[in-house]
């Protein structure tokens, strides 16, 4: 059995832990790789097991009839089936999937709950961050009904950024059309805006962010406030 000293993770709500609610949870904590696109939650089945992400992200998906759009974006400050795990629930009409491979902290639903249950402080936390989940999806829902293609990828570029250690991400059209919920004509034609504007560079499967502060710019208010409630709930204590 691995030993994980807190200091060393990289998974930013282990870190926020106390030393005595992360002892809760460390015997019960297995580290695993992680798969481009697999599933790590499956909609309408029961929550056996949940995972602090230590690299890579996930995206939460809700399924139409024809389509899959994202709702959601989990990568090093969070635990993928926080939600409904900590708010009663032992399921999800939601997809949690890998979209950037990488490595897990899992822990069993029962451990988790349990150590919930042993310690005020630490469901406290957990419940904050389920907080800044419900917002993160509020704001997409917003961002998505308000703005123009161009300024929901920026937001979304931004989002990759944040979860991931570097500027270049593995992404196609077709999988960019998914999680902004548009046509991949539409991604095409966007990611060439952004292109010709020196904000990013595109090749196949792979997009580079090269200027930063001018794709914030370009976000505006659709970036922002999930991470802004993050630092105030989580990082802020």
């Amino acid at each position: 059995m691995a030993e994980f000293s807190q200091s060393t993770l990289r998974n930013r709500l282990l870190k926020a832990l106390s030393p005595g609610d992360f002892d809760l949870i460390r015997p019960h904590l297995r580290s695993m790789p992680t798969d481009n696109r697999q599933v790590m939650i499956r909609r309408h089945t029961p929550i056996t097991t949940l995972f602090f992400v230590e690299s890579g992200f996930t995206s939460v998906t809700t399924q139409g009839l024809s389509s899959a759009v994202e709702i959601g974006l989990i990568g090093p400050e969070g635990l993928v089936g926080a939600a409904p795990v900590m708010l009663g629930d032992d399921a999800t009409p939601y997809d949690h999937f890998v979209q950037s491979p990488g490595d897990v902290l899992s822990i069993g639903t029962h451990d988790l709950c349990a150590a919930a249950d042993a310690s005020a402080s630490l469901r406290r936390l957990l419940l904050r961050y389920v907080q800044t989940l419900l917002i993160q999806t509020a704001q997409t829902a917003f961002v998505n009904a308000t703005f123009v293609i161009e300024v929901r990828l920026a937001r979304w570029l931004l989002m990759c950024q944040d979860r991931l250690n570097g500027d270049e991400f593995e992404l196609t059209h077709e999988f960019l059309s998914v999680m902004l919920g548009v046509q991949r004509t539409s991604v095409t034609l966007a990611l060439q805006t952004l292109e010709g504007n020196g904000l990013i560079r595109a090749r196949r499967g792979h997009i580079q962010v090269r200027d930063r502060e001018q794709l914030r710019v370009l976000a505006d208010d659709a970036y922002g406030v999930p991470e802004a409630e993050y630092e105030r709930l989580i990082d802020g204590g």
